[in-house]
């Protein structure tokens, strides 16, 4: 009975510290970027290209490329003569040298948990030019009363990733490091 009760014991042990281990794995976690599964990884792969960073980091956030599909990048580099109202044409060989960039990590070429999510959340056909027009970013934001977003000065578009997502910039997305100007910290 005493072996019985101290085998029970252990099991039970290992069993409670690897719930806690699971439990505490971030949703943004990626086993794919060659760290350990517990360790936190970015939701999608953080911006790897200083041309990017420079040309299109001038007037807005760099988003990372995990965030939208491959036919996305490519409609968008190709109308960069009308970019949401601007004119942000680049030489022809770095948009080529963008766009290759952008097409190579986009999200139906990304490994990254976020990025694999935002591909299921469309439909074949999709091509969305707005981030803020995918499914997944629609669900992820639906229970945020607009007067956090599109009423709060300080944010006014789910475009603007960097106003609320303290890690966007590093692809991270993680609930834990959200901070709403004017709200705080949000947890749903």
């Amino acid at each position: 009975m005493k072996i019985f009760l101290s085998v029970s014991m252990t099991i039970f042990g290992l069993l409670f510290i690897g719930w806690q281990v699971l439990a505490s794995v971030d949703d943004d976690s990626d086993s794919h970027s060659g760290k350990r599964w517990w360790q936190p990884q970015p939701g999608v792969a953080p911006v790897a290209n200083a041309t990017y960073t420079t040309e299109c980091g001038s007037c807005h956030m760099v988003y990372p490329p995990g965030l939208l599909p491959a036919e996305s990048w490519r409609a968008m580099m190709a109308g960069l003569d009308d970019h949401f109202g601007e004119n942000a044409e680049l030489e022809p060989s770095t948009n080529q040298s963008l766009t290759n960039y952008l097409v190579s990590n986009s999200a139906d070429a990304s490994p990254y948990r976020r990025s694999r999510k935002i591909i299921r959340s469309l439909s074949a056909s999709t091509a969305p030019l707005r981030i803020s027009d995918l499914p997944y970013i629609r669900h992820e934001h639906d229970e945020l009363p607009a007067r956090l977003v599109t009423e709060n000065p300080d944010v006014g578009s789910l475009s603007n990733c960097v106003a609320c997502h303290q890690g966007a910039e590093r692809g991270s997305f993680s609930e834990r490091d959200i901070r709403i100007p004017g709200f705080g910290r949000w947890d749903d």
